[in-house]
């Protein structure tokens, strides 16, 4: 009964056979730039303790308050489906003991997160995040890389019309200053500031600038900037990041009011956008984070990384590149079949073929040769093969280029041979004829 089907979880979706073309495009630019710039891939499992994201991404941030998927235990110890990367990273960076191999490590990282928000175009329940965490080096020109990276693979899947806007939230020993400031700018203001950000005000005032509540925009916008507040040290470093973007030629706006919303973040943020997405257009974040091993039980250690939105990338490549091509398997080579005694050795063919290399299919319900035939013209098969009795009995393949119509006999142990020479040819000359 209709009534007793089972659909997806809302906020889920299905990526069906023809959908993957721009999928392939990112994830294939992402792992040529993560081999072409030194990251090795690390995959963590979806399901971690709850306690790792509390305390890594912070207790304060809508990720843990509203968003996170926790589980309870049988044994009494809560779970959470994992909703973003780099806490995870770091867990196993320090768990695995990576950096007892070598105290550098540049990682990536490839899969679905899950955050309980409300669903809409782009922004999904179980989503997907590329990113990289470099872990052990507190050098300015590693912030600058990652950058540099994260734009790599914009321009690899072809996207050119992606914004960069940086900024520095200075560390524990300038941000106490900061801090009081924006506490003083604000108390006088509390009643235009929303709900959430009054809550937390004492907890984590740099909440406030993370705000995405419109209301809270004139209070935001008053108040004071953090490079008016960061000691020498910080000041130096995010000169050093702004000096090597623009010796590489990469184009960047400074906005002071940027703090990402995560609270593990130092120093170096940043956030890259793409004008296809409307309101919310960023597709890309990241920057340092020089406190969350310390946080996560490890020693002080240096770190930085970005996470890109898989879906919002997508959207982007759409709006800019225009609908993805249909991405469903297509055979190079469909085998039709005459006779239902020669099916078996139709199949055998299909064997052969896909043992050469060759994308190869043939009928599997029972269909007149006729409509294998416009099935083969559907799927856009370059060459098809003609098998009945007499193919069987003479143990030949009878071969029709599906482009020109002409059609040709060879033994069955040459078909395979044959088919890889003249679709090479054809590739390498799309208008010869044999």
């Amino acid at each position: 009964m209709a009534n007793d089907q089972i659909t997806s979880i809302q906020g889920t979706e299905d990526l069906l056979p023809e959908q993957w073309a721009y999928w392939r495009r990112l994830y294939g630019a992402a792992r040529r730039q993560f081999a072409l710039y030194g990251y090795g891939e690390i995959r963590t499992p979806v399901i971690e303790d709850l306690r790792l994201f509390v305390k890594g991404t912070g207790e304060t941030t809508d990720i843990v308050e509203k968003e996170m998927y926790a589980i309870p235990g049988s044994d009494g110890e809560s779970v959470a489906l994992r909703p973003e990367g780099t806490p995870s990273v770091v867990r196993s960076y320090l768990e695995r003991k990576l950096d007892r191999q070598a105290p550098f490590q540049k990682l990536c990282y490839v899969g679905p997160m899950f955050r309980h928000e409300r669903p809409q175009k782009g922004r999904l329940r179980q989503f997907h995040q590329l990113g990289v965490e470099a872990i052990g080096s507190a050098e300015p020109l590693l912030d600058a890389e990652t950058i540099l990276l994260a734009m790599a693979i914009f321009r690899d899947v072809g996207l050119s019309g992606c914004r960069l806007l940086l900024n520095t939230i200075g560390c524990e020993t300038c941000r106490p200053r900061y801090r009081d400031a924006v506490r003083d700018a604000v108390k006088d203001r509390l009643g235009e500031l929303c709900e959430d950000c009054r809550r937390r005000l004492e907890r984590n005032v740099f909440r406030v600038l993370d705000c995405k509540n419109e209301g809270c925009r004139p209070v935001i916008e008053s108040l004071p900037e953090i490079t008016e507040f960061l000691d020498e040290d910080c000041a130096r470093h995010y000169a050093a990041v702004k000096d090597a973007l623009g010796r590489a030629g990469l184009e960047f706006t400074e906005d002071p009011r940027l703090v990402r919303g995560l609270d593990y973040y130092t120093r170096t943020v940043y956030e890259i956008k793409h004008p296809g997405l409307g309101a919310r257009d960023a597709i890309c974040g990241g920057g340092r984070y020089d406190k969350l091993v310390e946080i996560l039980g490890g020693p002080p250690t240096p770190c930085v990384g970005f996470a890109i939105g898989a879906e919002a990338t997508l959207l982007a490549m759409e709006s800019e590149l225009g609908p993805p091509p249909d991405a469903a398997p297509r055979p190079e080579v469909y085998v039709v079949c005459f006779e239902e005694a020669a099916r078996p050795f139709c199949f055998g063919l299909i064997g052969d073929l896909r043992g050469a290399g060759i994308a190869a299919d043939m009928d599997f319900e029972a269909r007149s040769a006729k409509s294998q035939m416009r099935q083969a013209n559907r799927l856009e098969a370059r060459l098809c093969f003609l098998i009945g009795g007499r193919e069987v009995e003479q143990d030949q393949v009878l071969i029709k280029d599906m482009a020109d119509g002409r059609q040709w006999s060879v033994p069955r142990e040459q078909a395979a041979g044959e088919a890889a020479g003249h679709l090479g040819q054809r590739q390498a000359n799309p208008g010869a004829a044999r």
